[in-house]
C-alpha cells in the first residue's frame, strides 16, 4: 500500500471497456442471518434516477425481498442471493471532503449514508501514550509499534511515509523481545458499542474490524529490505517479529469481539504480498514462514462464526488456494491491472469457493473515465464477479483526491440499479 497514490497519479493510460454477455442468475439457496461488519461500504441512495434500459430493474435490485445492509453483506460472504449487490468504500481525507461538498453533507457517516454504504470499517480509538499515537501511514510522528512517519504531499493528496523502523538495527532474537512492544490496554474497546449505535441509527449496517497482518507490519517494524533478507539469512529474527505482531493483533481482535459480540460480522487481516506482476516473495517461502502466522489471524475467527477478509494489493494468484484453505471468505481488493487478477481470469478459478471485495479500478478507471463509463464498467464487473452472488462492489483502494465525486456516485448507482437480464 505504501506509495500507492504516487504510482497511480503517474499512470495516465486511456480506459477501454469490453462488453460482457448478460448471464442467467445462479440457483442458490436463500439465506442471511447473522452479521455486523464495517469497511466503509457503499449501498446506494444518492438521487432516485433509475436506469430503465434493457437488463436493468426500474425498482433496483435482483428480485429478492428488500434486505438491510448487514443481511446483504452476510449473504455475499456466503455467496447467497441478495436484493442487490452490497457495496463498500474507502476514502482519503481529500476524497471525503470532495464528496461532502458534492453531496451537501458534513461528516463521513453522512456521506456513507447518502451513498447507502453497506459495509463499514470499525475504527478502534487509541488511548495510549501521546508519543506513540500517530496513525500508521496516516499521520506524522511515532505509532504504537514505534515506527516513525513524515508527511509528503502532491497536488492531490497528502501521504505519510516511513522515516524510521524501530528494529532496523536488531541483531538477535533477544533484541526483538526487548523492543518496547505496545500494550493491549492502549485502545478504547468500551467506545465501540456507541460507535456502532451511531452508524446504525438509520439502518443496521455490516461492520468489519481490521485485525492487522503478519507480513506487512513486521517489515514496517524492521524495514522492508532487511525483513526480506531476514527471511533467508536470519529466519529466527523474522519469526520472532511475526510472532509478536500476530499475537498482539489476534488478542486485540478478541478484545474487540468481547466488547461488541456478534454486532461485528467480519474480521479482516492482510498485508501486501503481491506486486503488479507477481508475488513479492517466493510462494514457498511465504508458505513456510508467513502462512502459519497469517492463518492465526483468519482461522480462529472463522471458527467463532465471523466472516473473514484478507487484503493484499497486487498479483497473489499462487496463494489464493492457500488462503481459502486457511478459512478465507472474502478477498480484497482485486487489483484488476495486476497479472492474473482481472475478473475474467479470477472468477472461473475461485468463484465457487471465495467471495470478492473491490475490483472497480482506482488506478485508471475512476480518475480518468466519465461517470457513464464508471457505471458501465461497474455493471460489467458485477456480471462477472457477482455471478455466484459473492461480490461486494468497491474500488480497488482508497479513492484518491483526483477522482471526481460524480464517478464515485456512479459506482453505487450501478450497484443499486443492477439486475441480471431475464432468461430468454
Amino acid at each position: 500500500m505504501q506509495g500507492f497514490g504516487h504510482e497511480r497519479i503517474n499512470r495516465m493510460a486511456a480506459w477501454g471497456l469490453r462488453p460482457v454477455p448478460q448471464r442467467e442468475p445462479s440457483m442458490l439457496e436463500q439465506g442471511a442471518d447473522r452479521g455486523g461488519i464495517i469497511a466503509l461500504a457503499c449501498g446506494l441512495g444518492v438521487g432516485d434516477d433509475r436506469d430503465c434500459s434493457p437488463g436493468r430493474n426500474p425498482q433496483g435490485g435482483l428480485g429478492k425481498a428488500p434486505m438491510n445492509s448487514k443481511q446483504r453483506v452476510i449473504a455475499a460472504a456466503r455467496r447467497q442471493p441478495t436484493d442487490r449487490p452490497p457495496t463498500s468504500l474507502r476514502l482519503t481525507p481529500e476524497a471525503l471532503a470532495a464528496l461532502e461538498t458534492h453531496l451537501g453533507v458534513k461528516s463521513q457517516n453522512a456521506v456513507m449514508d447518502a451513498l447507502g454504504v453497506d459495509l463499514r470499517w470499525l475504527r478502534l480509538p487509541f488511548i495510549g501514550p501521546k508519543e506513540r499515537s500517530a496513525v500508521p501511514l496516516g499521520s506524522e510522528g511515532t505509532d504504537f509499534w514505534g515506527c516513525h512517519f513524515c508527511k509528503v504531499s502532491n497536488e492531490y493528496n497528502t501521504y505519510f511515509e516511513f522515516d524510521r523502523h524501530p528494529l532496523a538495527q536488531a541483531k538477535t532474537v533477544e533484541d526483538v523481545h526487548n523492543h518496547d512492544w505496545p500494550s493491549l490496554d492502549w485502545w478504547d474497546y468500551a467506545s465501540l458499542a456507541a460507535t456502532i449505535d451511531e452508524v446504525n441509527c438509520k439502518e443496521e449496517r455490516a461492520f468489519l474490524f481490521m485485525a492487522g497482518g503478519a507480513f506487512e507490519t513486521p517489515w514496517y517494524i524492521r524495514g522492508m529490505e532487511q525483513f526480506l533478507m531476514d527471511l533467508y539469512e536470519n529466519p529466527e529474527i523474522a519469526e520472532a517479529i511475526c510472532t509478536h505482531v500476530e499475537e498482539y493483533y489476534r488478542q486485540r481482535a478478541l478484545r474487540v469481539i468481547d466488547a461488541v459480540g456478534d454486532r461485528l460480522t467480519i474480521v479482516g487481516s492482510g498485508g501486501d504480498i503481491g506486486t503488479q506482476r507477481g508475488m513479492m516473495l517466493d510462494p514457498e517461502l511465504w508458505r513456510a514462514q508467513i502462512k502459519p502466522h497469517s492463518t492465526k489471524l483468519i482461522a480462529p475467527f472463522r471458527k467463532l462464526g465471523f466472516a473473514t477478509f484478507y487484503h493484499s494489493d497486487g498479483s497473489i494468484v499462487p496463494v489464493i488456494n492457500d488462503l481459502i484453505e486457511m478459512g478465507l471468505d472474502i478477498l480484497d481488493p482485486i487489483q484488476v491491472g495486476a497479472t492474473g487478477m482481472n475478473p475474467e481470469e479470477l472468477f472461473p478459478l475461485f468463484g465457487d469457493r471465495l467471495s470478492f471485495h473491490g475490483a472497480i479500478d482506482e488506478v485508471e478507471l475512476l480518475p480518468h473515465a466519465t461517470p457513464k463509463q464508471v457505471y458501465d464498467e461497474t455493471t460489467r464487473t458485477i456480471d462477472i464477479l457477482g455471478r455466484n452472488n459473492g461480490y461486494i462492489v468497491s474500488p480497488t483502494h482508497q479513492i484518491q483526491g483526483d477522482t471526481a465525486p460524480e464517478n464515485v456516485v456512479a459506482i453505487f448507482e450501478a450497484a443499486r440499479n443492477y439486475r441480471r437480464r431475464a432468461p430468454g
